[in-house]
């Protein structure tokens, strides 16, 4: 790493796989006791903290995403990739500094729901044994920088229960309280009615202690101090960003009553807060075998998230078509390539006009990728999140190490669409959908001859088969070349773009209503 062209975005940190570069704040007591060697600079408006980025010589994969990432100062990168040989004896760095206190002023300062910010909080999956340079490993990762400390994971059988949870280790980890996801796996047939149940377990469990702290709340004998930690839980209760703090606070001051009340709900402390409920699965468990579960949770109107990692296809089984497959795409079961179209899970969720509904590409838009993902954890109803997730089994023609440029390339060619749909929003009159990719400019079929499975090859579909993929392929995914106009009309046609995502959701906003928790 050359410090001096770090421009302390974070961009590294929060595109790689396995959390091996992180960015850390350091006091100048911190940085004095460092080993010697170690590479710093001031931190950009914070003068008080000492920035170094560390890096974990000895579980890189070597993939290169966060090289690629870099921006660098004119021209030239802070990160390059180099021989593990050269710099082994520099682990000592990363392991000094990943063991010091995360910094809550530093994360208060840049945010902790923004690119930067997000990236100053301890990753709490790390060291996986995903692919060099996965695509879905760095959205599961960041999933956990925000809520992780609070968070339930329920997984389907697929990759990502499989670099989730290789027994009888695990990449899931703890904050310096102890606190961290909490994780289990399900089969591809159940896995988010197993999470669903998930929901409903901790839905009871705290519910039976809301009544207890109403109960002492309620109680003559409570001192007031006593009274206004309850009161401050109870109206935090549904709020996961705040309860939190609340439930500290509630715990330190009952933890010493004479009350058997109040022991009881001591020694549940760990039920307490408000936890935040996911469903992890890719294209296959979501699109195919698991889609009636998945439907039927989203139906529900319940404060639960579910994560799709879009990978177009049977990652762990080899690369099989699902229906996120799209149209003309080679792959197993598909050899001659797919012949009808991908399916429209985010219309099918919109339709319900309460389903917060996002598609994200992470290299493609950074910010757009940590705001969807915060909206909705936030939203008070279902949440539906597909990212667009590069796999080993496309056969990148650029390399895995180009990752993060193919998300962004899928997006710039029309491929592929970032978009938001926030109930929220429909119920304040405004418009619930906000579509965040800009008008395709790329090539459109460059970016298809960039991946095997993609490339449509001459000995596939021969004559008037092949031409009719290609047709086919081209009405549902081609990208559109807006001619100057007025800007509104131009707005007009980016949302024509989107897919028709609109045409099941033709909603009267003055009638949507988030449904009841």
């Amino acid at each position: 790493m050359e410090s001096g062209n770090c421009i302390q975005c974070n961009r590294c940190s929060f595109v790689c796989p396995h959390a091996v570069i992180r960015p850390v704040a350091m006091t100048a007591e911190e940085a004095a006791a460092a080993p010697e060697g170690i590479q710093t600079m001031p931190m950009t408006g914070m003068p008080d903290y000492t920035f170094t980025m560390a890096i974990s010589q000895l579980d890189c994969t070597g993939c290169g995403s966060c090289a690629n990432v870099c921006p660098g100062k004119k021209g030239v990168k802070a990160l390059a990739m180099e021989s593990l040989a050269a710099h082994e004896a520099e682990q000592k760095y990363f392991d000094y500094a990943a063991a010091l206190p995360e910094k809550t002023d530093v994360v208060a300062k840049f945010k902790e729901n923004t690119v930067k910010g997000s990236q100053f909080k301890k990753p709490l999956l790390e060291f996986s044994g995903a692919c060099a340079g996965c695509g879905e490993t760095p959205y599961a990762k960041l999933i956990t920088q925000l809520f992780g400390d609070r968070m339930y994971i329920a997984n389907a059988t697929g990759c990502s229960s499989i670099w989730g949870n290789s027994s009888p280790s695990t990449p899931y980890t703890v904050n310096e309280k102890g606190q961290g996801p909490a994780w289990s796996n399900s089969l591809f047939e159940d896995n988010a009615e197993f999470g669903y149940g998930m929901l409903l377990a901790q839905k009871a469990i705290r519910g039976g202690l809301k009544a207890k702290v109403e109960d002492v709340m309620n109680s003559e004998k409570a001192p007031e101090e006593v009274k206004a930690a309850c009161k401050e839980y109870l109206d935090t209760f549904d709020c996961g960003a705040t309860n939190g703090t609340a439930t500290e606070k509630l715990v330190e001051a009952i933890k010493d009553a004479d009350c058997d009340v109040c022991r009881d709900i001591v020694k549940n402390k760990d039920f307490l807060a408000k936890k935040s409920q996911w469903i992890f699965g890719g294209d296959g468990w979501a699109y195919d075998i698991g889609f009636g579960g998945v439907d039927h949770v989203l139906a529900s109107g319940k404060d639960i998230n579910i994560m799709v990692f879009d990978t177009e296809v049977y990652s762990n089984t080899g690369g099989q078509a699902s229906k996120a497959t799209p149209t003309g795409a080679v792959a197993q079961f598909a050899a001659g390539g797919k012949e009808v179209k991908k399916k429209d899970m985010a219309s099918i969720a919109m339709s319900y006009g309460y389903v917060y509904v996002a598609q994200i590409a992470m290299g493609a838009d950074y910010n757009q990728a940590v705001k969807a993902i915060a909206e909705a954890e936030a939203y008070p109803g279902p949440s539906l999140i597909i990212a667009y997730a590069p796999c080993i089994n496309h056969g990148i023609k650029k390399g895995m190490s180009k990752a993060q440029t193919e998300e962004q390339l899928a997006v710039q060619t029309g491929y592929w669409h970032c978009f938001r749909f926030n109930p929220a929003l429909a119920a304040e009159g405004k418009s619930a959908f906000t579509l965040d990719s800009k008008a395709p400019s790329g090539d459109y079929q460059e970016f298809l001859n960039g991946e095997v499975t993609l490339q449509l090859s001459e000995t596939c579909k021969p004559g008037e088969s092949r031409k009719t993929v290609r047709q086919e392929r081209a009405g549902s995914k081609r990208p559109l070349h807006l001619p100057e106009q007025t800007r509104k009309t131009v707005r007009l046609r980016r949302v024509i773009l989107s897919f028709r995502l609109l045409r099941t959701c033709n909603i009267n906003a003055q009638a949507v209503r988030i449904a009841a928790a």
